[in-house]
């Protein structure tokens, strides 16, 4: 009698361990993206012509710019009113580093939040300038980023010419067929670099460089810091 129970449960129990084998397989139903109205990726040159004051200027002035009041009324603005920000920092090819992951920034409080986190992260590198790398590099956070935005945006900031990885006018134009728009703020320097004075003194400008070989997508623009003080008022008008 009990070797009869016994072989009347075992294909119940069978099905119930194929059951729950289907169940631990099923993968978790997909989790929605939260909507923000755009993601921006803050992306700074580090490489060895950013001394340490520009480093510090470029630091202080992207954490002082997102808790502006201007800069809040105008992330509050849009229809969900809040953005999604992350930092990059780059230098030569291959030396690119998230310093901070995607943020969601909707009021006062997150924003100084991301200026702290800021402020206090060390600096990354100090190599070769490569803009192309840094875009690259800038583009492969979209894919990653846990919220959805139709807009999507890198603002790259950096005192001197592409000199290593790939063609950056190549780069632009695959990201900007992507439908991300690139923005440029250049860091004039007072001096030429004495071991190569066109890295960051190029003919034309650095500004007129970062035009006709960095920035592109709808609306793309070049602010341009000719010293310090003018640095952060030049973050603020940009994030506007």
């Amino acid at each position: 009698m009990m070797h009869a129970c016994r072989a009347a449960l075992l294909p119940v129990a069978g099905a119930l361990f194929a059951i729950l084998a289907a169940i631990m397989a099923t993968p978790p139903p997909a989790v929605a993206a939260e909507d923000v109205d755009l993601l921006l990726v803050l992306a700074a040159d580090v490489s060895r012509s950013v001394d340490q004051p520009k480093f510090q200027l470029q630091r202080e002035g992207y954490a002082a710019a997102l808790s502006n009041a201007r800069v809040l009324e105008a992330i509050m603005s849009g229809p969900n009113r809040r953005i999604a920000v992350c930092f990059v920092e780059w230098s030569g090819q291959g030396n690119q580093k998230l310093v901070i992951d995607w943020t969601m920034i909707s009021d006062e409080k997150s924003a100084r939040a991301f200026g702290d986190q800021l402020a206090e992260a060390p600096r990354s590198f100090a190599d070769r300038t490569s803009i192309s790398g840094g875009l690259e590099f800038s583009m492969v956070q979209f894919t990653r980023a846990p919220f959805s935005s139709k807009r999507r945006t890198i603002d790259v900031s950096g005192d001197g010419t592409n000199n290593s990885g790939n063609d950056v006018m190549l780069v632009r134009d695959q990201i900007v067929k992507e439908g991300v728009t690139i923005n440029g703020l250049v860091i004039l320097s007072e001096r030429p670099l004495p071991w190569n004075p066109e890295h960051t003194n190029p003919p034309g400008g650095l500004g007129e460089y970062y035009r006709n070989n960095v920035i592109g997508g709808p609306g793309a623009f070049v602010m341009v810091a000719e010293n310090h003080a003018a640095f952060g008022q030049a973050i603020i008008k940009k994030m506007i």
